[in-house]
Parts: C-alpha cells; structure tokens; sequence
C-alpha cells in the first residue's frame, strides 16, 4: 500500500526531470553548433579556431532577412546578394551595431533549402559544397566569424548564414556593452537567446504533455 502511494510522486518526480532536460534541448542554439563545426574543421587542419562575434552574427541573420524568405535568388545563376551599403544603413542600425566599428567581410557562407537540417548536417552538405567554399574556410585572413539561423514564418524554407571578417575581437561590430538585438524568425551565434528549431512545435506539445501528466499525477497522490 505504501508503495502505491509513493508511485504518483515518484512520476513527478521523473516528469519533472525530463521537463527540465527538454527545456535544455529548447534552449540550444543551432547557430552556436554551427560555430564549433566550423572551429572544429579548421582546427582539425591545423588552423586557428575564430572569434565567435555575437554583432556580427546579429548582421549575418539580417543578411538573411534582406533575402524576404526567397530562396530562388540563393546562388546559382540567378543569385543576389545585399549591396555592401546595407551593413552599414541596415543591418547595424537593427542590431544596435555601431557602424564606426564595421569591419571588413572576408567571406560568407549562405545557403537555403526547403527541409531543415542539423548544424553539422548544414555545415558538411549544405554551406561546404566545393573547392571555393574549403577556400573561404581554410582562409587566413579571417579572425572572427558569425553564423545565423532562420526559418520563415516559423516553417521552411531555411537559411544557413555565416559571416567572416578580418576585423579585431571584441571591439568589432561592436554593441557598446549591451547584448545585440534579437529580431525574430531566428537566431544568431553568441546571443545568450534562447532560439528555437525546427522541431519546436513537437517539443512545445511535449512540453504540454508533461505539464498535464504531472498535474494528474499530483491530483492523483493528493486524494482528489
């Protein structure tokens, strides 16, 4: 009998846990992920790991943006990109970037495809396709770097961005102090920002699920 009774709050017990390990999966940022999966490559080729910058992240996701979800005019023959104009009166001023501390660009990676991938899915078969992309990787000139994520209109298609510069770590595309600014769809590299998915919908209802379960099962060893 006893052990019947502490059946139902032992379940709470393990709800919560699991709860409290899928916030952490939530949390998660594939743009960070996406960062290390770069460092890691370069590393493993006896290269230097890059700055993570957040300011230039922020500016690789508004890079993103300025695309409006089109993903025929990623690459190819038809392919368009921002007028370098636009990091200075655009996205700076979005991110809270102060434009007196822009540096240079010395590559970027962007890519686009309907079905969502993983960070090191993205990394080895969507933004490293050819000779010209191990170039812009393996570059000595960079010293920092920013990656950005996004879907649209919380779906697909998704957009993969990372930004390289040759510009000075931690004084660089520089916020004054404060955390850049977060814009929605997406997230970007170094924001401390809780960023979401593809499978955000599924991990909300099962967030749902657990809360319900819990609340049943503490009903339950309550009496009522």
């Amino acid at each position: 009998m006893a052990m019947l009774q502490w059946f139902p709050l032992l379940c709470i017990f393990f709800i919560s846990a699991s709860a409290a390990k899928v916030q952490t999966k939530v949390t998660d940022n594939p743009a960070d992920e996406l960062v290390s999966a770069l460092n890691s490559n370069r590393t493993a080729n006896k290269l230097s790991s890059l700055y993570s910058n957040p300011g230039l992240a922020c500016l690789a996701l508004q890079y993103i943006k300025a695309y409006g979800g089109d993903c025929k005019v990623v690459g190819g023959p038809d392919g368009k990109k921002p007028a370098e104009s636009e990091f200075a009166q655009e996205f700076a001023p979005n991110c809270g970037v102060q434009a007196s501390s822009l540096a240079q660009i010395t590559g970027r990676f962007l890519a686009c495809q309907s079905k969502y991938a993983e960070p090191s899915e993205a990394f080895n078969d969507i933004l490293i396709r050819n000779t010209k992309s191990l170039d812009i990787l393996y570059s000595k000139n960079h010293t920092e770097v920013g990656a950005a994520v996004s879907g649209s209109g919380g779906g697909g298609p998704y957009f993969w961005c990372v930004l390289f510069s040759n510009g000075k770590p931690k004084s660089s595309f520089s916020t004054g102090g404060v955390e850049p600014k977060v814009s929605r769809p997406g997230c970007f590299s170094g924001s401390n920002d809780q960023c979401s998915g593809a499978n955000t919908l599924s991990q909300t209802i099962y967030l749902w699920t657990i809360t319900v379960g819990a609340s049943v099962a503490l009903l339950y060893a309550l009496g009522v």
